[in-house]
């Protein structure tokens, strides 16, 4: 078996959601930069291979087993999964979210003490929402659909079907990159939190914006993970 520190982050991430946690908690990119070697990973953060490599050991050792191994689980299903749980949390959340970002900027951008932490937050965050929207609506209208009649055929024993797009290569590549944007926005939105951190004078609706910037970020991450690191690869190879 290859050694973990030589596998790359979305290898060992696809693998294991005990894996994904880890990487949550030492901040490294799992879906979208996750193609880089763990090793690489660790000296370009300043981390210590061999105690984050401890660390994915004992996660993944003392997990549970997964209900369902998303390498392996039919294109269709893994599909199925990340519209009904992720697209699902985006479309009830993303409204909500965005209104108390706006309301938390638009009251705190008037005390000294809070204007860096929140100017320009909501700009971010709207724009992020609606990419996001947009970018569910085409994957569920065009590319899950044609990957989905792909594997039909495939199971079949018949030719894949005329691709509108040409390639299934150019949408993923196109998805891939509103990925990259999407994650360049959670980038921006932390930093200008400090780390979603909670200040002393945090009122409860700053602290429920608080909490949901942290559960976008974490879903969003595995979202894209499951997309970018599963089952794009995965489309790609049986077209191919």
């Amino acid at each position: 078996m290859q050694a973990i520190e030589t596998r790359t982050v979305a290898e060992i991430a696809a693998g294991s959601l005990a894996a994904v946690k880890v990487f949550e908690r030492f901040g490294i990119d799992y879906c979208c930069g996750g193609k880089r070697p763990l090793d690489e990973v660790c000296r370009s953060k300043g981390l210590e291979t061999k105690e984050v490599q401890r660390q994915l050991d004992a996660a993944i050792a003392t997990s549970p087993a997964q209900q369902r191994d998303w390498t392996i689980a039919p294109l269709r299903e893994v599909i199925s999964h990340i519209v009904q749980t992720h697209h699902e949390y985006l479309k009830r959340e993303l409204g909500p979210l965005g209104e108390r970002v706006a309301k938390v900027e638009r009251v705190y951008s008037a005390r000294p003490e809070a204007v860096h932490r929140v100017a320009g937050l909501s700009a971010i965050f709207q724009e992020l929402a609606s990419e996001m929207l947009m970018h569910m609506r085409k994957e569920e209208m065009m590319l899950f659909p044609v990957i989905e009649a792909c594997e039909q055929c495939v199971n079949a024993g018949q030719p894949l079907p005329p691709l509108p797009f040409g390639s299934v290569a150019n949408p993923i590549r196109m998805m891939e990159s509103e990925h990259d944007s999407a994650g360049s926005a959670l980038a921006r939105m932390r930093e200008i939190t400090n780390n979603f951190e909670v200040p002393a004078y945090a009122c409860v609706t700053y602290r429920a914006m608080i909490s949901g910037l942290q559960e976008l970020e974490e879903d969003l991450h595995l979202h894209v993970h499951l997309e970018n690191n599963i089952l794009f690869p995965r489309a790609l190879e049986l077209e191919r």
